[in-house]
């Protein structure tokens, strides 16, 4: 009995049972997860989910990301990421694994697509055209450098410029270069460089890996350099590592000590160059002169042959000869223009302006008199006219019958009483007279059909 009660006091589970709870522990204690790991073991059967394992060093597990989750995610072997994923339990075979929800490249593999990205867009804005890019000055006499004051890249950028073109002059905007605060650094040292009285900026650090170099990859500060007053020369990291700043600079250098051999000449080949040039020069002018004096030489002789001073005198000569001619030329059209005159003065003489003027003006007092008389006509005529009119006038005007003892009734409203027919008993009427008007009313009527006492 003790046995039986024992037995029936015990939870058995079936595989299939234990495994739901499972799940369902799983599930309900860690919810939403983040994972870190490499991609290894990947399938993407044909019904479009993908299954691979996540690992690190020491450990794996099993992902499955499904078909709806899926789209525009490309996933490899050996790809490190960070998913968003549930933790689950795949009840048929008793395994735990994570039903993933979202994927993100991790590490490096975010940054290089992030730099490609960024890099494809600036690209699409002419950011990276050869067109907008500027020339370096042959020989500056100031350059402004921007990078960290304590790093190895400043060294060996003063280094080269002291070999090589030590006049130059060099000013420091100390900037941090890594990290999540040098973008805006070096986008206040830039600016700062670009404000200074200086020929062209270097902007430079030394090597590392891509999160060292990550702040040369910022958007600000490629917009930055595009907008910089002065020509950029960007040296970043080593030969092999190229940045964002690098494509918008107007010069990339492969490391710094490159830039600074870029930026300056080598005076010693300079000096070199300059004694080459003056011993040519000294050739060619010393060539020159030869030649200047061995064709001296020769015009001399061309001027003895050629006697210029008898060939002047035959010229004072011709010159005489020309002043008499041009003298007699002058006198006798001077005798010309005086006939001339004379003949025109006889002619004037002959119509005298002031004779015209006066048999003008005793015809313009002529007409002025009959226009006087022809107006005084006219006026004369018309106050007849308008006489002749006003007695007409005068002859059917109402005022000259009310003047001859004649009247004219109206009513109220200004009709004309005509007939008897047209007044009653008690109507107001007006009477218009010669001088003045009557008002009357109307106590009997008579010659109407309604006549009344």
């Amino acid at each position: 009995m003790p046995s039986n009660d024992l037995f029936s006091q015990r939870q058995i589970y079936t595989p299939s049972g234990l495994n739901r709870q499972i799940r369902s522990l799983l599930e309900g204690e860690f919810g939403l997860i983040w994972l870190e790991g490499e991609i290894s073991n990947l399938s993407t059967p044909a019904s479009g989910h993908a299954y691979f394992t996540l690992k690190d060093a020491s450990a794996q597990v099993r992902c499955a990301l499904f078909r709806n989750r899926r789209a525009g995610v490309k996933l490899a072997a050996g790809m490190h990421i960070v998913v968003r994923a549930r933790v689950s339990l795949y009840e048929a075979r008793g395994e735990y694994q994570l039903i993933v929800e979202s994927v993100e490249l991790a590490g490096e593999g975010l940054l290089r697509a992030q730099f490609e990205a960024l890099k494809k867009r600036l690209a699409a804005e002419g950011l990276f055209d050869a067109t907008r890019k500027r020339p370096l000055p042959t020989f500056p006499k100031h350059i402004a450098v921007v990078t960290s004051p304590t790093g190895a890249a400043l060294r060996d950028v003063l280094s080269v410029l002291e070999r090589r073109f030590p006049a130059v002059r060099v000013t420091v905007c100390a900037s941090l270069v890594q990290g999540e605060a040098a973008p805006p650094a070096l986008i206040k040292a830039l600016r700062a460089a670009g404000r200074l009285a200086a020929d062209v900026i270097l902007l430079t650090r030394g090597g590392g890996s891509l999160e060292d170099l990550w702040a040369f990859n910022d958007e600000s500060l490629a917009r930055a350099i595009a907008e910089s007053p002065l020509p950029v020369v960007s040296a970043v990291g080593h030969e092999v590592d190229f940045s964002i700043a690098d494509f918008v600079a107007d010069v990339r250098a492969a490391t710094p000590s490159a830039a600074a051999e870029v930026l300056v000449p080598d005076s010693a080949e300079l000096r070199r160059r300059v004694d080459q040039l003056t011993r040519l020069l000294i050739r060619r002018f010393q060539a020159s002169q030869e030649q200047r004096l061995l064709r001296l030489g020769e015009l001399g002789d061309r001027l003895s042959r050629a006697q210029p001073a008898a060939r002047i005198e035959r010229s004072r000569g011709r010159l005489e000869e020309l002043s008499r001619r041009l003298g007699q030329q002058q006198q006798s059209r001077l005798r010309r223009y005086r006939e001339r005159i004379a003949a025109l003065s006889h002619r004037l003489m002959q119509r005298n302006p002031r004779v015209e003027a006066a048999s003008y003006q005793q015809r313009l007092l002529g007409l002025r008199r009959r226009l006087d008389q022809s107006m005084i006509r006219r006026l004369e005529h018309s106050a007849s006219q308008l006489a002749a009119a006003r007695r007409g006038l005068n002859a059917v005007s109402p005022l000259a019958v009310l003047s001859r003892g004649y009247s004219v009734t109206v009513s109220a409203d200004g009709s004309v009483v005509r007939s008897a027919a047209d007044v009653e008993r008690g109507q107001a009427l007006i009477t218009r007279l010669a001088e003045g008007e009557v008002a009357s009313t109307v106590t009997r009527v008579t010659g109407a059909e309604d006549d009344s006492p």
